[in-house]
């Protein structure tokens, strides 16, 4: 039996939230895979839209999550994967604060903080990837706005503002 799709979202993002390492920014990679690949109910293009406007908001790095479930079922699809994103993440937290102050010196206390900074790494890279794949559609051009902005990004002390700006400005006159 198939679940109406906002509480098959509801559900992945609850899923997602529990491993959503560093931050939910983590997890889109997947979530991407499963509104867009899965189920086709947005575009791959719809879908980076909605994460770019989501970063640019003010708040929580989640909130491209609440903005699927907008287009998905409205106020209301909103309101459920917000909730989903929030809820399992706060519990967990509450249930696990103690032990982990608790036990600060235990050795698999260390191992794990050691552990996750680098898984949280390789899935920011991966997101980015899902993402740059999403967005570049096949034009080469966008290719090289990614790269070089993130050249500026990774090489100077420059504000990577800088080459975002000149993407978009490209953009508003249909040069990308």
């Amino acid at each position: 039996m198939d679940l109406d799709p906002i509480y098959a979202l509801t559900l992945k993002v609850a899923m997602l939230a529990c491993i959503a390492v560093g931050g939910y920014v983590t997890t889109v990679g997947d979530l991407q895979r499963f509104v867009v690949i899965e189920h086709g109910w947005i575009t791959a293009e719809m879908f980076v839209i909605l994460f770019a406007v989501a970063q640019a908001a003010p708040g929580p790095n989640f909130l491209v999550v609440t903005l699927l479930g907008w287009v998905l079922a409205g106020p209301w699809g909103a309101l459920l994967t917000t909730v989903a994103a929030i809820l399992p993440t706060s519990i967990m937290a509450y249930i696990l604060a103690g032990p982990w102050e608790r036990y600060k010196e235990a050795r698999w206390r260390v191992v794990t903080a050691r552990t996750i900074a680098p898984i949280a790494v390789g899935m920011v890279l991966a997101t980015g990837a899902v993402l740059t794949q999403s967005a570049w559609g096949g034009d080469w051009r966008k290719l090289v706005v990614t790269g070089v902005t993130m050249a500026v990004f990774v090489l100077t002390k420059y504000n990577p503002l800088f080459p975002l700006t000149a993407a978009a400005v490209l953009g508003a006159f249909g040069v990308l």
